[in-house]
């Protein structure tokens, strides 16, 4: 083990609860234990995933929330008694790998509860909502302290919650808090005053507007928080432990809208100053511990930091909570294994707070500790499959039912969470496969099939590995993309998979091979526009930034041109976006945090958005557009970059024993493109 690491690994204390070590899962929407869409009971992938993870040396382990009512047929936790008899079974086991276990709970969403959108139409009808009350009571999971704006439904206002609502969930979180104790769970945590969820927006001045004993001075606004844990104290006895999911700094300029990281700007949620008076009034109050980070759902890409953000966004302002309280202080947000271990040796922090990676790679704590970082596969912050809630102008959250369902698997490990789907199986017959092309989609079948017995060989036209994520992966912030990448080229190696590079396949009927995988990408749209000539495409800039002159148009305000956009902005220089529809990156699955970081980096850098514009010329060095209104406007640029999307480039589309994947098949992302790899290459 590296010796810069060890703080990491030294034991701690929370209240009388020894943990062997600093690195704790931070929890998860989607891995609770007791189910998430759906009745409670003990849910085996979750229970597995933890149990794999307490295995390869976690210390601390915090499953997902556990709303103290089903999120549908409202049933009170507290009530489900055999889930409990079964967790204590499992809790045996589990306390025999060494690590601890909090269950985190939640009182609820309030305003930040993502409303589905195809739900949008029933919350706002009061029939509707009625009617379908005892199977889903979408105005009870939206109540707030306040009447508040949704924060993903335009137009929708919430409710407020009743003292009577309040007092309930008072006492079901200490008769739940108690079944856990008995049930041998080592400690519980309180979701949240942290990231705008329902207890934090009690806590703010801009999302709590009542006047009874829950609203208006400092006490009462922390008064549901201190209430919660002093009721569990009184049930469970003051050395049972109770950590505290909280938001050092708001990071909120209003409604809908964050601050971003530099940006000098008042907070209109909780600065950091009374982030110090918070953190020490509730741990006067009996909290054990804090588990800490910043934002609020109007500024989402705090708590759940997307590769924009910088790394360990949010160590500055957690180490300031740590100089106040003597309770221990975990810190999360794209926290890195050096700086963690040197602030923990440093006395800033207590521990390492991780999420996500835990999803890419289970066992990336055992290859530390063996002294094997470079196979840690690493999580590259895309959002893709573990947190798809998207949202944009006329739509609430725009996420399909089976990832609302099954929240927290992985974009580019299948496996997590996945119920068995993807579990590597020997092959019965081994075969020779080849693969034709050596981008992300070739890379995946080529590793997955090798590693269950196949011989595979990758035919790749260029010099490299990569396809189209290499060149992407250039953007200055895209440094995860290459340290996947290679990984990829590492995994490649250490598994002697042929790679014949320079070498272009035209006619797979050469190729000596039982199976054929087609991995050959797309190809860009190029519109019938006049003077689409004087356009360059989007994979040219990124292969070659200095393309680009100082005034940038880009044509199509997805997610690609919106990111080049950004790295132009970054650089200095004056992108404009033009684009058909009346959002940028209106797209499903596409996950808020990531989104809202981008709009609101345009809105405060003025990068300008043309909205519900068409093309109608474009010339050496101006762009005319049509708008909305049917007016057009001619825009000065010295570069024009086209980037509308792609369509399937197969190199043949049908065949016996052809296989095809990735945008080759159908243009998506890179989860579609792993995903596909993994269940072509599982069933070969």
């Amino acid at each position: 083990m590296n010796k810069k690491i060890e703080p990491l690994f030294t034991p701690w204390k929370i209240g009388n609860v020894e943990i062997k070590n600093r690195i704790v899962l931070c929890p998860m929407g989607g891995t609770s234990l007791f189910g998430w869409m759906e009745p409670h009971h003990l849910d085996k992938d979750a229970c597995d995933f933890f149990m794999d993870l307490a295995k390869n040396n976690v210390g601390l382990i915090i499953p997902g929330i556990a709303p103290l009512k089903n999120l549908i047929g409202g049933q009170w936790l507290y009530k489900s008694k055999r889930t409990f008899k079964k967790l204590k079974t499992y809790m045996e086991e589990f306390h025999k790998t060494g690590a601890k276990m909090f269950v985190q709970l939640t009182a609820g969403f309030g305003r930040s509860f993502s409303i589905p959108n195809s739900m949008s139409s029933i919350i706002k009808s009061k029939l509707l909502s009625n009617i379908l009350k005892p199977i889903i009571n979408l105005p009870y999971l939206c109540a707030s302290p306040s009447k508040l704006p949704s924060r993903w439904l335009e137009g929708y206002t919430c409710r407020a919650l009743t003292k009577k609502e309040i007092e309930k969930m008072i006492y079901a979180f200490a008769q739940t808090a108690k079944l856990c104790k008995e049930a041998g769970v080592d400690g519980v945590e309180i979701h949240a005053v942290h990231e705008g969820y329902l207890l934090d927006q009690f806590t703010l001045n801009y999302t709590n507007h009542r006047t009874d004993e829950y609203g208006g001075s400092w006490e009462n606004r922390y008064r549901f928080a201190t209430e919660v844990v002093k009721a569990i104290k009184k049930e469970c006895g003051n050395d049972y432990p109770v950590s505290l999911r909280f938001s050092a700094v708001s990071k909120t300029k209003d409604f809908c809208e964050g601050i971003l990281p530099g940006e000098n700007y008042k907070d209109i949620g909780r600065d950091i100053e009374e982030g110090k008076k918070a953190a020490k009034y509730l741990q006067e109050a009996g909290y054990d511990m804090l588990n800490t980070d910043n934002g609020t759902y109007d500024a989402w890409y705090w708590a759940h930091p997307p590769l924009y953000m910088p790394k360990n966004c949010n160590l500055d302002d957690v180490s300031k909570i740590k100089e106040v309280v003597s309770i221990p202080v975990v810190c999360a947000g794209k926290m890195e294994v050096l700086d963690a271990a040197k602030a923990i040796k440093d006395g800033r922090i207590d521990a390492m707070g991780v999420a996500r990676q835990f999803l890419t790679d289970s066992h990336w704590v055992t290859k530390l500790l063996e002294n094997h970082p470079e196979d840690i596969q690493p999580c590259i912050y895309c959002h893709n499959a573990c947190l798809t809630m998207a949202h944009y102008k006329g739509v609430a959250n725009d996420q399909a039912m089976e990832d609302s369902k099954h929240m927290s698997r992985c974009a580019l490990n299948p496996m997590t969470m996945d119920g068995g789907k993807y579990d590597l199986v020997p092959a019965k017959k081994k075969k020779k496969i080849a693969v034709v092309g050596g981008g992300v989609g070739g890379i995946e079948v080529a590793r997955v099939a090798t590693m269950r017995g196949h011989k595979v060989t990758i035919y790749e036209k260029t010099n490299s590995l990569g396809g189209v994520f290499a060149p992407a992966g250039k953007l200055s912030f895209k440094e995860r993309d290459r340290m996947l990448l290679d990984w990829y080229k590492r995994q490649i190696e250490k598994l002697k998979i042929e790679v014949k590079y320079n070498t272009e396949i035209t006619d797979i009927s050469l190729l000596d091979a039982d199976e054929i995988i087609i991995a050959t990408g797309a190809k860009a749209k190029r519109p019938n526009i006049k003077g689409i000539e004087y356009t360059i495409e989007a994979i040219d800039f990124l292969n070659n930034p200095s393309l680009a002159g100082q005034n940038v148009v880009i044509i199509g305000g997805g997610l690609t041109g919106c990111e080049i956009a950004y790295q132009l902005s970054l650089d200095g220089k004056s992108p404009t976006i033009i684009e058909a529809k009346d959002d940028i990156m209106a797209i499903r699955g596409l996950c808020l945090a990531n989104s809202s970081f981008l709009r609101d980096y345009f809105k405060h850098n003025k990068v300008l958005v043309y909205l519900n514009s068409c093309i109608c010329e474009i010339g050496k060095n101006f762009v005319t557009i049509t708008q909305k209104d049917g007016k057009t406007k001619k825009i000065k640029t010295d570069t024009v970059i086209l980037s509308i999307g792609y369509n399937p480039n197969p190199l043949t589309k049908k065949g016996r024993h052809i296989h095809i994947v990735g945008d080759a098949l159908k243009v998506g992302n890179l989860r579609t493109v792993v995903w596909r790899a993994w269940e072509i290459a599982t069933k070969l």
